[in-house]
């Protein structure tokens, strides 16, 4: 019973933040950017998204017309439809108002509303610029792809683990992060210039506040 409790909570809590996410887009806001360098990642799934969105509402109309002399079905399946765009424009829309965020103490890589890793730029030990198209299946223990559109673009490389959670709250620590990012060239130069600077600062000296 508490599980089901949980994973309740949890979709609601995801349904939730879509629709936060459509708002902020609707609004041209973003969720989380203060205080760092955002690097966005939505535009190599926004095509096929607008796409399914757009099945989906001539699918609509479709069923509206062949389910006018039963309303009863006919809302039902409305509604149904509805959903289906907003939880698309949803993904689409939480993808772009929450960016990959680079500060000068952490890389925080996000994906929509599923995903928000923070790693301490201390860990990074690499990071380069890597096309790869994600294989199926499970990857190596201590590794974790983010793709959009079936693709990671940066490969980065960690000198210990960090904990990173499953929509399901699993907890998983890694080592290897790969991800995707729209500008991946410019995002590795901001990478390895933060964690040079982050290695090459003055320790604060005894007794003295950090």
């Amino acid at each position: 019973m508490r599980t089901a409790l949980v994973l309740l909570h949890r979709l609601l809590r995801h349904e939730l933040r879509l629709l936060h996410s459509l708002v902020l887009w609707l609004t041209r806001r973003t969720h989380g950017t203060q205080g760092g360098q955002a690097f966005g990642y939505a535009r190599g799934q926004s095509l096929t998204l607008f796409g399914f969105a757009f099945v989906c509402v001539v699918e609509t109309l479709t069923m509206s017309v062949l389910l006018r002399d039963y309303p009863t079905a006919h809302w039902i399946v409305l509604v149904l439809d509805v959903y289906t765009v907003l939880f698309v424009l949803g993904l689409h829309a939480a993808s772009v108002v929450r960016p990959h965020l680079l500060g000068p103490d952490t890389l925080r890589i996000r994906r929509a509303v599923h995903v928000d890793l923070r790693i301490p730029v201390r860990h990074i030990t690499a990071v380069r610029r890597e096309s790869r198209i994600t294989p199926d299946g499970g990857r190596p223990e201590g590794e974790l792809d983010l793709p959009i559109g079936s693709q990671t673009t940066l490969t980065l490389e960690l000198a210990q683990p960090v904990a990173h959670f499953t929509f399901l709250g699993r907890r998983r620590d890694v080592r290897l992060v790969r991800f995707h990012a729209d500008d991946a060239d410019t995002l590795v130069r901001a990478v390895r210039q933060v964690v040079t600077q982050a290695r090459t600062a003055p320790s604060p000296l005894p007794g003295q506040p950090a």
